[in-house]
């Protein structure tokens, strides 16, 4: 028997996602605006779709079991965020759903399996590294390791660059313009390190000094969006406690963390933290829109060679935090680069945290159509602000045996000061 879910049994969380029902009006915008829909043509996968799930479930009118595998296959990527006119607040309810109904979610033995190995390894680097170096040798044993499993092996890097370090204070060059502290991350210090490397020589050399506080943590943001608020909620409550409040401002150059980051008031909703972390919320900034208010003290002069670059917006940069123009701006701030936009760019590239693992076949055909649209530039380089997007692409673009480069906004700033022996 189906029973309706009493709202006060779910807690502060429980009234935003009403809110956040409520104020969906059914109109269907969301629809052409959404990869899964796009991708599988149901009306139950797309937003509006899964709103009706949602709202179904609550009210007992819907099995859980009945609306999980379209809650699954959503992206959160947050496309139908700006494509609403009645500016519903999806991402007031799908993670908020996700993390109240995970204790109900039935998941067979594969699935939880991996979802435990993502939650234990990927949050920690030295853990995610060691993980990611045996799942070299996995690969010559897939036909033996479970099917469940496979999708992990399959994003494993032919090679995993060598761990790099970061001190904790990297003063400013010469006059001081502002004091920030930077998120290092967790998959990206395995996966990708120099753009942090190359973060960090952005903005000491345009006179920022770079705070990396010891005590940090990941953000949180792949429990949260994978449903798991306990884990979300400490990892969030670390970086409270971790990032000094003696800097301009607290930067990420991940979108996908810096959206977990901005949600830290609701991943702490209705617990004694939720103030603090509705304050800290306020003072993080992408690393883009950070320089791009300062203004570059030094630009890499006329002499650089000429580059066409391809920009591909992460999800969790356009439409989680809004943040368009100020990447585009930075890249055109070097000489002689030709900006190339893509075809249909507002559509995820399928990476979306572990979207990649718990949906490989939708993730998969994202991934090569967004490949496809980078090719179709004739660029030589694509450039985007996030981890995920960047594995993604280097993945689908090596299937496709193409030569483009795969670089960080700031790893692309950084080569134009080089190139010129700044």
């Amino acid at each position: 028997m189906l029973h309706k879910i009493p709202t006060e049994t779910l807690g502060p969380l429980g009234a935003t996602m009403t809110h956040a029902v409520e104020t969906c009006v059914h109109c269907g915008f969301c629809l052409a605006a959404c990869p899964t829909y796009r991708e599988l043509g149901q009306e139950m996968d797309t937003p509006r779709g899964r709103i009706v799930l949602m709202k179904e479930v609550l009210e007992g009118t819907l099995p859980l079991a009945a609306a999980q595998p379209h809650v699954d296959r959503c992206l959160g990527c947050l496309a139908c965020e700006p494509a609403c006119p009645s500016g519903v607040p999806y991402r007031d309810l799908i993670s908020p759903f996700r993390a109240l109904m995970k204790p109900h979610m039935p998941r067979s033995p594969g699935e939880k399996l991996r979802r435990w190995i993502a939650a234990q390894t990927i949050p920690f680097p030295t853990r995610f590294r060691l993980a990611a170096l045996l799942g070299r040798f996995g690969k010559m044993l897939r036909p033996l390791v479970p099917s469940s499993l496979r999708p992990m092996l399959d994003l494993v890097p032919d090679q995993i660059p060598p761990a790099q370090h970061w001190p904790v204070v990297t003063p400013a060059h010469g006059e001081r313009r502002a004091r920030v502290a930077l998120l290092a991350g967790c998959a990206q210090r395995v996966l990708d390190p120099d753009i942090n490397t190359a973060t960090i020589e952005v903005l000491t050399r345009n006179g920022v000094e770079v705070v990396m506080p010891a005590g940090q943590g990941c953000c949180g943001g792949l429990a949260w969006h994978t449903g798991d608020l306990e884990a979300a909620q400490a990892f969030a409550r670390r970086n409270l406690d971790a990032f000094p409040s003696d800097v301009d401002a607290i930067l990420t150059n991940a979108a996908g963390c810096g959206s977990a980051m901005h949600e830290y008031h609701l991943v702490l909703c209705g617990t004694p933290d939720e103030a603090r972390a509705e304050a800290f919320r306020q003072r993080v900034l992408d690393v883009s829109v950070f320089l791009q208010r300062l203004g570059l003290r030094e630009r890499p002069a006329a002499g650089a060679r000429p580059l066409k670059i391809a920009y591909h917006d992460a999800c969790h940069l356009a439409n989680a935090q809004g943040v368009r123009r100020e990447p585009r701006e930075l890249l055109r701030s070097i000489p002689h680069v030709e900006l190339c936009e893509l075809a249909d760019a507002q559509i995820c590239c399928g990476s979306a945290g572990t979207y990649n693992l718990d949906q490989p076949e939708i993730a998969g055909s994202l991934g090569e159509k967004k490949a496809r649209a980078v090719i179709a530039t004739g660029a030589e380089v694509v450039a985007s602000g996030n981890i995920g997007c960047l594995t993604q692409l280097r993945v689908h673009l090596a299937k496709l045996g193409s030569p483009i480069r795969v670089r960080h906004t700031m790893q692309v700033l950084r080569d134009a000061y080089e190139e010129e022996g700044c």
